[in-house]
C-alpha cells in the first residue's frame, strides 16, 4: 500500500514511510491468518486493512500522548518543590516569604505545564492525523496548502492574541513577576492578583481591578522581588542642627530595628545617607531601609511617626513654607534694636537625644504614661490649664 508524501514534510519522508511500512505489514500479516473468503478481498483491503491500520495509529498517538502529559506533570512537580542550593539543601527562608515563593512557583509551573501540554498534544496528533490520511490515499498537499494559507490569514487577524501569547510565556520563564507582587506596568500599578498567558490582574490601591493585556507590557516595575526597600527624605527646618537631626533620625530607626515585633521585617541594618538636597523651605535627610518584600510601607509609616516625635521631643523644627521679605522705607528701621540677639534654632544635647528616642516610643493612638514625662509640656489654653 502506497503513502503520498505531501512536499512540506519531505525531509520526514524516509521515516514516515518506514512506520507506515512496519504499521502496514503487520496489519496485513494479521488479517493473512484469518480465514476471509475470495469474494471479501476486495473489501479487506480497501477498508478493513486501512481501518485497522489507523486504529493502530490512534491508538500510538493516545499512548504517546499521554506518556508525554506525564513527564510534564513530574517536570511541573519538581519546579513546585523548594529551591535548593548546589550541595542539595533547602534554602532558609521564613513561612510568608516561602508561602510568597511557593505561589509564585506553582503559578508559573502550572501555566508552562499548560503550554507543554497543549504543544505536545498537536504535535503527536497532527502527526497521526497525516498519517490515517495516507492510508486513504489523501492528497495532502491540497490540503497543508489550503492550511496554510488559513493560517496565514487567522495570523494578521490575530497578531495581538499571539503577541500576549508570547510575551506571557518569556514573562513566566524569566520571572519578571509573580501573584503578590506589587508592580508598575505604565498606566497601572497594583498588586498581582492572576497571571495568564494572555493578560495580568492588578489590584490598585484604591481597590480597582486592572486587566492587562501582556502583549502591552513594555516595562515592568517590580517593587517586591525578593526584598524591598524603604526610602524616606526627611525633611528639617533650615536653622535646626543638621548632625542632631541626623544622629536623631538613626538611634530611631536602629531603635525600630531591635523591637521583636517590628526587628523580623528588616533585612539589614537601617543606613542615614545624608543630605540628599536643599530645597527651598527645608534640608531633607535621607533615611534607606532594607525590608522584606511588602514590608517597606508599614515600616516607612512608623518610622515618619516615630520620627516626628523625637523631633518634636528635641526640638528640632520640621520645616513649614518660609519667605525673605525686604522692607524699603525712607527711614531705618531697627527690628528688635541694635542689641537684640540673633535667632537661632537650639542645639539638642545627649540627654535631649536620649529624651528623643524615648519619645519616639510613643504609642499610636494613646499616650504610654511612662514616657509622657519625656513629651514637652503643652501650651496652656486662656485660662492657664494645661492642654491635653
Amino acid at each position: 500500500m502506497s503513502i503520498v508524501a505531501p512536499p512540506l514534510l519531505a525531509q520526514d519522508e524516509t521515516t514516515t514511510e518506514a512506520i507506515d511500512s512496519t504499521i502496514s505489514e503487520g496489519v496485513e500479516g494479521l488479517v493473512d491468518l484469518l480465514p476471509i473468503p475470495t469474494e471479501f478481498a476486495w473489501l479487506v483491503e480497501n477498508l478493513i486493512n486501512p481501518g485497522l491500520t489507523i486504529l493502530l495509529i490512534l491508538f500510538i498517538a493516545g499512548i504517546l500522548s499521554r506518556l508525554a502529559k506525564r513527564a510534564i506533570r513530574r517536570g511541573v512537580g519538581r519546579m513546585k518543590e523548594p529551591e535548593t542550593t548546589r550541595g542539595g539543601r533547602r534554602r532558609a527562608r521564613k513561612d510568608g516569604e516561602e508561602t510568597q515563593e511557593g505561589l509564585r512557583r506553582a503559578q508559573r509551573a502550572d501555566a508552562l505545564g499548560d503550554v507543554a501540554t497543549s504543544l505536545a498534544g498537536v504535535v503527536i496528533w497532527s502527526i497521526a492525523l497525516i498519517m490515517a490520511l495516507g492510508q486513504i490515499n489523501v492528497e495532502l498537499a491540497p490540503l497543508i496548502a489550503g492550511a496554510g494559507i488559513v493560517g496565514v490569514a487567522v495570523g494578521f487577524g490575530a497578531q495581538d492574541l499571539v503577541k500576549d501569547f508570547l510575551s506571557g510565556v518569556f514573562m513566566l520563564i524569566e520571572d519578571q513577576y509573580g501573584v503578590g507582587d506589587i508592580i508598575d506596568v505604565g498606566e497601572a500599578a497594583g498588586i498581582v492578583e492572576g497571571i495568564t498567558l494572555r493578560s495580568t490582574r492588578l489590584r490598585s490601591i484604591d481597590g480597582t481591578l486592572w486587566h492587562v493585556p501582556n502583549g502591552e507590557i513594555r516595562r515592568v516595575g517590580n517593587m517586591t522581588q525578593e526584598y524591598s526597600r524603604a526610602l524616606l527624605d526627611i525633611g528639617i527646618a533650615y536653622g535646626a542642627d543638621i548632625d542632631a537631626a541626623t544622629d536623631i533620625i538613626e538611634r530611631v530607626a536602629v531603635d525600630l530595628s531591635t523591637e521583636p515585633d517590628w526587628g523580623q521585617l528588616f533585612l539589614d541594618a537601617p543606613a542615614v545617607l545624608g543630605v540628599e538636597r536643599l530645597g527651598a523651605d527645608s534640608v531633607d535627610i535621607r533615611l534607606l531601609v532594607k525590608t522584606h518584600a511588602t514590608k517597606q510601607f508599614e515600616v516607612a509609616r512608623e518610622l515618619r511617626r516615630r520620627i516626628k516625635y523625637a523631633f518634636d521631643a528635641a526640638d528640632i523644627e520640621i520645616p513649614f513654607a518660609q519667605r525673605t521679605v525686604w522692607l524699603r522705607t525712607e527711614a531705618p528701621v531697627a527690628l528688635g534694636g541694635s542689641d537684640a540677639p540673633p535667632f537661632a534654632m537650639p542645639i539638642p544635647d545627649e540627654a535631649a537625644k536620649v529624651q528623643a528616642v524615648e519619645a519616639s516610643r510613643r504609642k499610636g493612638p494613646g499616650v504610654d504614661h511612662a514616657v509622657e514625662a519625656a513629651l514637652p509640656d503643652q501650651p496652656a489654653d486662656a485660662d492657664g490649664a494645661e492642654q491635653r
